[in-house]
């Protein structure tokens, strides 16, 4: 099979979707890679390495999508990309698709064969290809905080861990999944108090006996997330639901209460953020104010961090990639029930139940696709 690899257009985007490394394991296996020339520059991976992993270099994405079975990427395609697909042609990357009926137009009109990172099971449960990029941003977001309460940032001028005989920040962190986890970590850490919010009541116990006095644990309710985020002084949106447009827990009134300087961070945005108050912005641009608070609602906040994120991605991409490219994608899904969770368009028809409600699609399931 021949697998292309083109370089990320998205703003401030410079992930790549293969490392040499997994290059080497799809040539290795008699495949053809195609990269396009300084995919991976920006982060260190310079072209001579995907050479000598067997890769061959193309001049123009325009090249790649051309000829390529399978096209490797991280981020959801632009228009311009979506463009260039053809009928039966694998994309695998990336899709979001929930809040963007314009790139599932594109996608379905394309006829391609799409397969969604963030929507492919794991056999204990989870999402193991959003997981890697869930733990970055959850992260990051506790970095992000800290600085936006700076006063240069627009914030109120608060150090996150305090000083001895000045309270610390109050960090409020909705949702107790990876992302939640990871910024939880990481406020603990920086010794920030930390309330976290979820309605899983056995995540919250896990979280109490991890963590003790150190945090404080509530279920999730109206009145709960609204007394919580009036006393915050920075929120963390950490919520998802698989596939389908994340809910919006933060009314405007409840910004509106918050103290001026105060900062949220929704790392939901990518399905459509959980603040009433949240638009996409771009790392060149990061931040807005609504009553005074600070938002930080990066779409594509791993890719701040690109070597990091790069690597743990393809940690945990390359081995679907590989049976995509050894098996064809039809043998592939009817193999694994796990990767065919993945299939969120397929022919001209959305294959994913969360994404077809979300969008207000009609639905085929998958299985009918895959043989």
């Amino acid at each position: 099979m021949l697998i292309g690899v083109p370089k990320e257009i998205k703003s401030q985007e410079s992930r790549v979707g293969l490392t040499p490394a997994s290059a080497r394991e799809l040539t290795s296996r008699g495949h053809q890679v195609w990269v396009e020339a300084g995919a991976g520059s920006a982060i260190g991976l310079p072209d001579e390495d995907y050479v000598a992993a067997g890769a061959t270099l193309c001049g123009t994405a325009k090249e790649i999508f051309s000829q390529a079975d399978l096209i490797v990427k991280v981020k959801e395609p632009q228009p311009g990309e979506i463009a260039m697909l053809r009928p039966g042609q694998i994309l695998y990357t990336y899709l979001h698709l929930a809040p963007d009926p314009r790139q599932a137009a594109g996608l379905i009109e394309s006829g391609a064969v799409c397969i969604a990172y963030e929507t492919i099971t794991g056999p204990g449960g989870g999402l193991p290809l959003l997981a890697p990029m869930s733990e970055v941003a959850g992260r990051m977001s506790i970095q992000v905080a800290a600085a936006h309460l700076e006063i240069p940032r627009g914030g109120m001028g608060l150090l996150l861990a305090g000083v001895p005989g000045v309270a610390a920040a109050h960090v409020v962190i909705l949702g107790a999944g990876v992302v939640g986890t990871n910024a939880l970590q990481m406020a603990v850490g920086m010794g920030a108090r930390v309330t976290v919010i979820d309605r899983d009541v056995d995540r919250l116990r896990h979280l109490d006996l991890t963590f003790g006095n150190r945090i404080t644990t509530l279920h999730s309710s109206a009145h709960a997330i609204e007394a919580s985020v009036a006393a915050a002084d920075a929120v963390i949106g950490a919520v998802l639901i698989p596939g389908a447009a994340a809910p919006r827990l933060v009314t405007r009134e409840m910004i509106s209460k918050m103290r001026k300087g105060a900062v949220v961070v929704d790392v939901a945005i990518d399905q459509g953020g959980c603040f009433e108050t949240s638009h996409a912005t771009t790392h060149a641009q990061p931040t807005y104010v609504v009553d005074g608070v600070v938002h930080y609602c990066v779409a594509n906040m791993p890719g701040a961090v690109a070597r990091t994120s790069t690597f743990a991605l393809n940690n945990a991409t390359i081995a679907h990639a590989i049976a995509l490219a050894d098996k064809g994608w039809k043998r592939a899904l009817a193999d694994n029930p796990h990767l065919r969770a993945g299939l969120n368009v397929c022919q001209g028809h959305v294959t994913h139940k969360a994404v077809a409600k979300a969008l207000g699609l009609p639905f085929r399931p998958a299985e009918e696709f895959a043989s």
